[in-house]
């Protein structure tokens, strides 16, 4: 096994970790820039006002995209399994 096996190995997984978080960090961005449009506009100053909407758009974006990030998280596992012959050389 080689240093830049490993390097691409570790490149690939936090490529993985990002590309799964993703549609929860754009719902987060989304509603937090509508919320801050809204305190805008309303003059309301409420510091917990963005927090709640923002656990709740990003707990429902987890339940939406679970089937897809598993299938993409054993995918990657499948194919990390899959070269355990080719790296024990």
């Amino acid at each position: 096994m080689s240093p830049d096996f490993v390097i691409q190995l570790g490149s690939e997984a936090v490529k993985m970790v990002l590309f799964i978080s993703l549609p929860m960090l754009i719902v987060a961005l989304v509603v937090g820039i509508a919320i801050s449009l809204f305190q805008a506009v309303t003059q309301i100053q409420e510091m917990t006002l963005t927090f709640v909407p923002k656990i709740i758009a990003v707990f429902a974006a987890v339940i939406l995209a679970a089937p897809w990030m598993t299938e993409r998280l054993v995918s990657f596992t499948r194919d990390i399994f899959n070269m355990i012959p080719t790296i024990t050389n």
